[in-house]
This record gives C-alpha cells, structure tokens and sequence, in this order.
C-alpha cells in the first residue's frame, strides 16, 4: 500500500516512514524537499496518485496563535482538497492530548487541523498523542536567560518511536473518527524532567523556577482523560539511551 506522510521528515515523519516501511508498505514523503509544499499545495496532486492513504503529522514550530492557525488552515486545507481528488481512503491526522483543554496559542491552530479532517468527506481518524520525552527541552530551549521557567503540572510523556508505530498500525486499520488517546506509561512532573534532562547532559545546566502556567496546563490539562494505548518506555529509560554520557 502506498502511504503518504505529511511531515514525513520532522521528527515525527521520520519514525512515521521507518515504521511504515517496516510493516511492508510504501511511504511517500510530502516535504518541501520531495518538491511538495502543503502551504501552496504545489506537487500534492502528483505526490498522492496512487496513494490509499494519508497520515498528517505536519508541524509549524511556533508559540503564536497566529503563526498556528495560519499554518495548520493552508496546509489541511490544501492537504484535504489533494486526497479527495486522489481518492484517499483513509486520513490519519496526529493531534494533541489535552488540544481542546488548555488555552494555548500554538493549540488554537491544532484545533483548527481537528475541525479541517473531520468536515473534510474523507473517511477520517484523529489520534491525540501525549507530550513527546523531547517535551522538557523543547521547553527549556524557548527560554534564554540564566533561569529556566517550566510549567508546574504533570504530563504522561511518551517515546515518539512509540507513536511512530502506532500510526503506521492505525492507518491500516478502518477509520475510527476519534481514536482512543495514546499516552506514555507513567506521569511526569515538566518541572522534575526539566531537572532531569538538566542533570543527563541533554540542556544548558541553571535553576529551575517552577511557574504556574493559566489555562489548565498546570492543572492536568495534558494528562489523558480515559483508556487508551499505552507507550513502554519511561522518560528515565529515554534518558538513560539519548545521553549515555
């Protein structure tokens, strides 16, 4: 089966394509760099003919709601238009956990990706993953300066080679609408990763201040809400295997 992967080469993309292609299938990478631009829809059309199915992991690194909503309305937009032309089976697009409980710009765009599947006329699924182990360093590189400010609250983080897999299984299934969220094992505190991640080697060592953040994400807004699919590894074990050192 031909698959292709919106945002095949971001950090998600990449787990995304190797796990396809390990379960015997053919991925397609739409990136800029395969000459296709979600933004413009140019080389869309090429790019999915053949294609049975569609998996949206595409990405905008930005706080701005703006920037957000902007980038996730062209890009689905675009992406929408291209699969129904081609007849797509299947879209299988990633959101967040929690996207729909804590007041943040860059989830406002997340948000609107939601809305663009799910009015699209396509057969459609939409699974909200848990914050990525990369999440404490994403947050601790955002913020220059001599001390780190990290959200109070908890999170239930989760390898991102864990959700690679689980897309490339889900797609291949019948669409589900809202799919169980997927989650990692255990619950972190952001404020204990970001020490952590710290004392590893993996960021810039400083104080750590622990700031309560308005809008539900220092009050469990990340955590899961219900059953779902569980990752294995911990961020102990992430740790123990991205900073040997």
């Amino acid at each position: 089966m031909k698959i292709a992967v919106a945002g095949g080469t971001g950090l998600t993309g990449r787990q995304v394509v190797e796990a396809v292609r390990a379960r015997g299938h053919d991925p397609m990478t739409l990136s800029r760099g395969a000459g296709v631009d979600l933004l413009t829809g140019a080389g869309l059309d090429a790019a999915l003919a053949g294609a049975e199915a569609v998996i949206d992991v595409s990405n905008v690194l930005t706080r701005r709601k703006a920037v957000a909503l902007d980038f996730f309305d062209r890009a689905g937009t675009n992406l929408v238009a291209a699969a129904r032309r081609a007849g797509v089976r299947h879209l299988l697009s990633l959101s967040i956990v929690g996207v729909d409980r804590v007041r943040y710009g860059y989830y406002a765009g997340k948000l609107r990706q939601e809305e663009i599947v799910r009015t699209s006329g396509l057969p459609w699924t939409i699974v909200r993953a848990t914050q990525f182990h990369e999440f404490a360093g994403q947050l601790l590189g955002s913020v220059p300066g001599p001390i780190a400010l990290a959200p109070t609250g908890k999170v239930q983080p989760i390898a991102v080679r864990e959700v690679g897999a689980h897309l490339a299984g889900l797609v291949l299934e019948p669409p589900q609408a809202m799919a169980p969220e997927l989650a990692g094992p255990r619950e972190e505190t952001l404020v204990d990763m970001a020490r952590r991640l710290m004392a590893a080697g993996g960021a810039r060592r400083r104080p750590v201040l622990p700031v309560h953040f308005p809008g539900g994400m220092s009050t469990g807004g990340l955590l899961p809400t219900g059953p779902g699919p569980r990752g294995t590894q911990t961020f102990a074990e992430w740790l123990r295997l991205t900073f040997p050192g």
